[in-house]
């Protein structure tokens, strides 16, 4: 509908959104989703909850001739007891591929997390209203990146101009998860993690399911993902199951299977990209749990630490070592009756020497030069010439 200011209102929905599973609708506006409803109450554990909710790789996408854009939103803002404050999320506004504008919201729902204590508060905040001006005359495509790392509900979309659904891109989809990583800890914007980096070189439509903290071979996302169309699909393994001290070796082999098991149910012909962790020091001979550094914290810095006793290892706690030879091993034995199924060690991503040069500034995240490092990287790999992901290597989906 066209109000009596000359705006152009245009609801916010799946037609015009791109890289979500789902969409709620709330009182207070729409909030995207990167798990299904279906997963999502069978989720327990509540950073998995917030992670999922953090629309990483989720865009808006629309054609018009308006050169004036404004988005309402709400967004939800993190606080870390005894950590430095986190940077506003950022919104990023594409016309025709190229950045054009950015923007925050400085304001909104505020969460107080107490990671000593284990704890969470939710206190609720006001709409705020993001403001692009200056675009191109004429048809265009607009993008409008959310922020990877900030929970936002959608509340309205205005513009000067009416909105168009867009056209196909023709582009494969890549269908990514991975941890904290891939879900983009430590970019400074949505544009520069390193899925959308990749996706970006190598002319591929991203859906990201990397989840912070949340890559644990759950079945519920195994399963969200055989059910999500796709051409292109990847998975990077192994951080997070050695942080959160998850499971021993007896068990992580059989868990790969099965979550691989069940890609191949709904995506049988389908390349399918296995990666194993990049470089982390603090675990690569030393099992999780993973641990809050909290005199990095009183220095005003964020830090990690591993916790476990490599003496362990022999009786099965996992490193990224035992993570690295495992997957390999793995997809080394499948790929003797699956052709489409390939390996890439995280090492030929970011390895010790990367570390040497450009450290993780919180022993545990890339910072974005790194996320561009890796996405280069990736890309030349994945989408190169020869790489699983390279057009002649494409199996696409039946049409419909």
């Amino acid at each position: 509908m066209t109000t009596r200011h000359n705006w152009t209102t245009t609801p916010v929905s799946a037609d015009i959104l791109r890289g979500a599973l789902d969409l709620e609708h709330t009182e207070r506006g729409v909030l995207p989703h990167r798990l299904p409803a279906q997963a999502r109450r069978q989720i327990t554990d509540g950073q998995l909850t917030m992670a999922e909710s953090q629309p990483s790789g989720v865009r808006l996408v629309f054609r018009t001739r308006a050169t004036t854009v404004e988005l309402d939103v709400v967004a939800t803002k993190r606080v870390y007891v005894g950590a430095p404050p986190r940077p506003d999320g950022v919104y990023e506004l594409l016309v025709n591929g190229r950045l054009a504008g950015r923007a925050s919201a400085s304001d909104g729902d505020t969460r107080t997390i107490d990671m000593s204590a284990g704890t969470a508060r939710t206190r609720p905040g006001p709409i705020e209203t993001l403001r692009f001006t200056g675009l191109p005359d004429g048809e265009k495509d607009v993008e409008i990146w959310l922020p990877h790392d900030e929970t936002t509900l959608l509340v309205a979309l205005r513009t000067d101009a009416p909105v168009r659904s867009p056209r196909p891109s023709g582009r494969p989809v890549w269908l990514h998860h991975g941890s904290s990583i891939s879900h983009g800890s430590n970019a400074t914007t949505p544009t520069g993690t390193w899925p959308a980096l990749a996706a970006a070189s190598g002319g591929a439509e991203l859906v990201n399911m990397g989840f912070g903290g949340g890559a644990l071979l759950d079945p519920f996302t195994a399963r969200a993902m055989r059910d999500t169309p796709a051409d292109l699909l990847s998975v990077k393994i192994g951080i997070n199951i050695v942080n959160a001290d998850l499971m021993r070796l007896r068990a992580f082999g059989p868990a790969v299977h099965g979550f691989l098991d069940t890609l191949r149910d709904g995506h049988p012909s389908a390349p399918l990209l296995v990666i194993s962790p990049i470089c982390c020091p603090i675990h690569e001979n030393t099992p999780g749990p993973l641990a809050p550094d909290f005199t990095a914290m009183s220095e005003g810095r964020a830090g990690f630490k591993a916790t476990g006793d490599p003496a362990e290892v022999a009786a099965g706690k996992l490193t990224l070592t035992v993570i690295r030879n495992e997957l390999a091993r793995i997809v080394g034995e499948r790929a003797a009756t699956d052709p489409h199924l390939h390996h890439l060690d995280g090492l030929d991503l970011y390895g010790a020497d990367d570390h040497a040069e450009l450290p993780l500034p919180d022993d545990l995240h890339p910072d974005p030069a790194t996320h561009r490092r890796i996405a280069e990287r990736f890309a030349r790999h994945a989408f190169g010439r020869g790489g699983p992901f390279a057009p002649q290597e494409r199996c696409f989906r039946a049409p419909g």
